[in-house]
């Protein structure tokens, strides 16, 4: 028999040891995220699922549902707090979605859209790191990472290989490919890993098949991304 708590008035059931996020999803509604995903344990370091419960913030993700609780997710003061989020994001990656492979598949672009979000606000950082082509079968741009670590779980969880870790502090923190020489080609990464599909925006690329989808008939395009299972 399941519990039951108040998401913005309306009763979601959940199992014990189920977090807000997971029994949301489950009773098909919407809290924004990007570094949550089923597959992987979450760690809440992103912040865009932030609700308030029972009048105190805290991360959905982690957030261990009980029973009544009063939890408040898409309020106007939420939301705005995570269209600065989002901004932030933006400008800290080049994020240029004209010219970007995943536009129209990147959960970044799709939770911009939903949460309104119609500038960037901040001043841009422009980083200048280096594109990963070593690989035969997959390229690297770190300038898009948005540090949600799921490449990185997704590596070590999934497939036994940790591939990648995030390193440094603060703004100085990056991605990086665990190899001697730092090249993805110096792994034992394949096309097939999980780690090579999980990223929700365009840092991890399959090579020779770009553009496969037309704009228009990708994933975000097709329904917005409250409607959207997680992949």
């Amino acid at each position: 028999m399941s519990d039951v708590f108040l998401l913005d008035g309306e009763q979601v059931p959940f199992t014990v040891g189920q977090t807000v996020m997971a029994a949301a999803r489950a009773a098909g509604r919407y809290i924004p995220h990007l570094c949550w995903h089923p597959e992987f344990q979450p760690h809440g370091s992103c912040r865009l699922c932030t609700v308030k419960a029972d009048g105190h913030f805290a991360a959905a993700c982690t957030l261990a549902a009980r029973p009544g609780m009063t939890v408040d997710n898409r309020t106007a003061e939420l939301d705005d707090q995570r269209r600065t989020l989002l901004q932030m994001l933006f400008v800290e990656g080049n994020h240029f979605c004209p010219s970007c492979e995943k536009s129209g598949a990147c959960k970044l672009q799709a939770t911009a859209y939903e949460l309104k979000m119609m500038t960037p606000h901040f001043d841009h950082f422009f980083p200048d790191r280096a594109v990963d082509a070593s690989h035969p079968d997959l390229l690297l741009d770190f300038n898009r990472c948005i540090l949600c670590e799921l490449c990185v779980r997704a590596s070590r969880d999934a497939d036994g290989k940790n591939v990648f870790a995030i390193t440094g502090r603060g703004i100085k923190s990056h991605l990086i490919v665990n190899s001697p020489s730092g090249r993805l080609a110096d792994t034992a990464m394949s096309l097939a890993d999980r780690a090579a599909s999980v990223c929700p925006v365009g840092v991890i690329l399959a090579k020779g098949r770009g553009f496969v989808i037309p704009i228009g008939e990708r994933r975000y395009d097709r329904q917005q991304i409250g409607a959207a299972e997680e992949q």
